[in-house]
């Protein structure tokens, strides 16, 4: 890089801001699990440590749960699923909007928990815990829209269905957006009329946690259980229990598979949503400020940690050049460092594991001929505690190579040049991914055109990362199945139940 990283303090100051953070808002350092409406020890002795990603220090532990966790958790969620379905539909709608009022008025709390645990910068923490209540206050609304409909039958016959919720579900969620992931397995969940057992991940459990000590008494003990743990243990003891009727999880694709086996097993109904490695799509007549914008949004938001990021940067020969010097001088203008600075636009990835991952990409990527056009492991000695890496741009890339093919995680954006369009679809679509894709143009049949064309569930056109309550989030392949945040979410967490009535023999 030419000019010197943008870092938004030293890491002295972090430490000591980060510090009384921790003091302020985590209640407890040694978590418990929440069932029944209780904080209870788990039946494990084993304990799994939380870390501050900003700072590789500790922030609390946690329970690892076994199966006999998971075994009282579901249990526990069934009595809950008799209490809650005594709700009517109108009580289940002012409940759900009670939850979103304790949300928005503990907002910043809850954002800065976030930022603590995950490393995400405050600004894209709040606008998550928006979207929280919002999400909340949506499918408070659209349960009241939960209705069967009268088939024709033949003489004498009347059809009709019903919508009933499965009685206990669970939600498997990631650590990249802990409480607005949390909250899109929750919110549904409630509104349908089941109750729920959520498994955050190991690494990020504070913020959910700390949403249960808020508005937990607002629902019948037993609706919402929260269980800690790994994967292997307590994930998978949830998704392979017998009185689960459906598992919703987000993650990544070869844990997908996993929980799909083993789902089989009960022919429990899944919803999956996976990775991706999404494809952004600049046209010649393309503003190059908002091209840019767009593709900074698409990237490096949430430190590339997001499963529908902008991967894959296709841009028309014609601006080529005028669009990639603007954005490597975009990407070089980015600050990296404490997420609890407002000024900061990209905090550290989420462990030291997973920064490595990245740098092994970048690596890769080299090996393969590939030009750095800046970017790259963060070398500043004042972010040497974290778990930091620089915002990367790459070009001369084969597109079979893995730095392409496969999902990263960490904020490295690789640009190809494209001069005809039957061959940048295809090379767009070249991948197992089909999660989400980004179009940038100003014309609108160039844009309709391509968004047919692309082979994924989500398109957004002039923009990125937008997530209305109400707009279906899902992919295509191997980015998963099923459909999130909107009304058809709804309906996944119910069945639907046919009666036929003889009505010349009633």
């Amino acid at each position: 890089m030419d000019e010197p990283l943008r870092i938004s303090d030293d890491m002295a100051a972090v430490r000591d801001r980060h510090r009384r953070a921790a003091d302020e808002l985590i209640r407890d350092e040694e978590l418990r699990l929440y069932i029944d409406g209780e904080w209870i020890e788990s039946d494990s002795e084993k304990r799994l440590e939380i870390v501050n990603p900003t700072t590789d220090t500790p922030l609390a532990s946690a329970p690892a749960a076994n199966a006999a966790d998971v075994e009282r958790a579901v249990t526990a969620a069934w009595r809950g699923f008799e209490s809650w379905g005594e709700y009517d539909p109108s009580e289940r709608q002012r409940t759900l909007g009670r939850i979103a009022d304790r949300i928005e008025a503990n907002a910043e709390r809850l954002a800065r928990i976030d930022v603590l645990d995950n490393g995400k910068p405050i600004t894209e923490a709040r606008t998550d815990v928006e979207l929280v209540a919002d999400h909340f206050r949506y499918f408070s609304g659209v349960l009241r829209s939960l209705e069967g409909k009268t088939v024709p039958g033949g003489d004498g016959q009347h059809v009709e269905t019903l919508r009933e919720p499965y009685g206990v579900v669970a939600g498997i969620i990631p650590w990249n957006f802990p409480l607005l992931m949390a909250t899109w397995k929750l919110a549904p969940a409630l509104a349908a009329g089941n109750a729920i057992v959520l498994k955050p991940a190991e690494e990020t459990p504070l913020s959910v946690v700390e949403l249960l000590h808020l508005a937990g008494d607002l629902l019948p003990d037993g609706t919402v259980n929260v269980i800690m743990g790994y994967g292997p243990e307590a994930g998978r003891a949830l998704v392979q229990h017998d009185r689960i009727g459906k598992v919703a999880f987000t993650g990544a694709v070869e844990t997908g598979k996993g929980v799909m086996k083993d789902a089989a097993d009960n022919i429990t109904d899944l919803t999956l949503e996976l990775g991706g490695k999404s494809p952004i799509v600049v046209f010649p007549d393309a503003d190059i400020g908002t091209a840019v914008d767009v593709a900074t949004e698409a990237m490096f938001f949430n430190c590339g940690e997001c499963c529908c990021a902008g991967t894959r940067l296709f841009v028309h020969e014609d601006v080529y050049d005028r669009f990639t010097s603007a954005f490597v001088a975009a990407a070089e203008s980015l600050t990296i460092g404490d997420p609890l600075s407002e000024s900061t636009d990209l905090g550290p990835e989420i462990t030291h594991t997973q920064r490595n991952r990245t740098e092994h990409y970048i690596s890769l990527a080299e090996d393969a001929g590939a030009e750095v056009l800046t970017g790259g492991p963060a070398t500043d000695r004042r972010l040497e505690a974290g778990y930091f890496v620089e915002p990367t741009v790459i070009e001369s890339v084969p597109h079979e190579s893995r730095v392409v093919q496969e999902e990263i995680f960490g904020p490295v954006e690789v640009l190809f040049e494209w001069s005809e369009y039957d061959d940048m679809i295809d090379r767009a679509n070249d991948i197992d991914f089909g999660l989400a894709a980004g179009i940038v143009t100003e014309d609108l049949e160039d844009a309709h055109r391509a968004a047919r064309d692309m082979e994924a569930g989500n398109i957004w056109v002039n923009q990125y990362n937008t997530f209305p309550a109400g707009q279906p989030f899902g992919g295509y392949k191997q980015s998963g199945m099923g459909r999130e945040t909107a009304r058809e979410t709804l309906e996944a967490y119910t069945r639907t139940k046919t009666i036929n009535f003889n009505l010349e023999r009633s």
